[in-house]
């Protein structure tokens, strides 16, 4: 059955119908059409008082499947005199019914693009990942599903990797942060919070993992930061994505994941007020246990200035960026995009636009 198939009634309004066919299967496997016939929910015409007599076999109740009610007995068939398969048939029929329609309205189609709910248990979705399939890179795709992965920090960049990372099939989103979620994180991070979602005051972990939950089975909130006390929680991830701000702390956590072969992204940015605007760099650095010699030099962990973004200026486009940006180097390392230059170490410059790639695997 087809539902959502736009036709002409008999006064010469649209309205939407059902084609409804057998389905003759061997196996698990469906064969050819026979009948070439269909039923259809109601009795489409090609203008006011006009039925599609080319295609009327008949008219009359009859009820095809149980509760289900058709007005109409339709019957056409392809030059071979035979239908391939039931795309061919199904697609034949709505081609002609739909045609007329659109003689009225143009944008009548029977393509609904209805999300479909997945039945397998092993996949992260609550849904059918149809952008992979309509793109062909479904088997692209299974590569970011290598395992676990893990975001400590949900304040900013954070919570643009989580938006990134939630339409990808990794199995699990381990989600870090101690803080509330409150007024001014709404206006740093995606979608859009509402009154009465920021009045019940939750967690940021909490927050995030009810919204993104929405399309993926996987996200796991921690409502409590990763210390001294609690780095082996990060063990059996497979990468992580660090968005805190600099602290002795962040080497503890870089260190620690390093030690224990799990590949890292760092995030970060500095924002200062330069002639009456905003300048500064937004940071991108990756650390894997075969290269992170430069992490010393390319991550500061003390940091005296209060810049701007510490003042709590709202730097939504930053915070996109950056997480864009780890996100791109996250997917080319999973092989899903190519990565010919390798790099482990990216700025992007406000004032001059500027991107520059550093930092070469040993």
């Amino acid at each position: 059955m087809i539902s959502n198939v736009p036709y002409l009634t008999a006064a010469g309004d649209i309205a939407k119908g059902e084609v409804v066919s057998e389905l003759n299967v061997s196996g698990d496997t469906t064969v050819p059409p026979e009948p070439h016939t269909v039923y259809f929910t109601g009795v489409p015409h090609k203008a006011a008082s006009v039925p599609v007599d080319e295609i009327l076999a008949g008219t009359g109740t009859q009820e095809p499947i149980p509760g289900l009610f058709a007005e109409s007995y339709l019957s056409t068939k392809p030059a071979s005199g035979h239908y391939a398969d039931y795309y061919e048939k199904i697609s034949q029929y709505v081609r002609v019914i739909a045609g007329y329609a659109r003689t009225v309205d143009p944008r009548a189609t029977a393509r609904t693009f209805r999300p479909i709910e997945t039945e397998d248990d092993e996949s992260p979705f609550v849904y059918l990942d149809s952008a992979s399939a309509r793109a062909g890179i479904s088997a692209l795709s299974m590569r970011l599903a290598a395992g676990p992965i893990g975001i400590i920090g949900l304040g900013g960049s954070g919570s643009y990797i989580l938006d990134l990372v939630s339409k990808t099939p990794v199995p699990e989103i381990h989600l870090w942060d101690p803080d509330d979620f409150l007024t001014h994180n709404a206006f740093r991070a995606p979608g859009a919070a509402s009154l009465a979602q920021l009045s019940e005051r939750p967690t940021k972990v909490e927050y995030f993992a009810s919204q993104y939950s929405a399309v993926h089975r996987g996200i796991v909130a921690h409502p409590e930061m990763i210390d001294n006390s609690t780095l082996e929680r990060l063990d059996g991830l497979h990468f992580v994505f660090v968005a805190i701000d600099t602290s002795p702390l962040k080497r503890e956590i870089i260190l620690w994941l390093t030690k224990h072969g799990i590949p890292i992204i760092d995030v970060g940015m500095g924002v200062i007020r330069q002639q009456d605007a905003l300048g500064g760099i937004v940071r991108t650095t990756t650390v894997t246990p075969a290269d992170h010699a430069h992490v010393e030099r390319r991550i500061s962990f003390t940091d005296e200035r209060e810049d701007e973004y510490e003042r709590n200026i709202q730097l939504a486009d930053l915070n996109a960026l950056n997480a864009a940006i780890a996100v791109i180097k996250w997917k080319k390392l999973m092989g899903f995009y190519r990565d010919d230059l390798k790099e482990l170490h990216t700025t992007y410059t406000i004032a001059t636009g500027q991107l520059i790639h550093s930092e070469k695997p040993s």
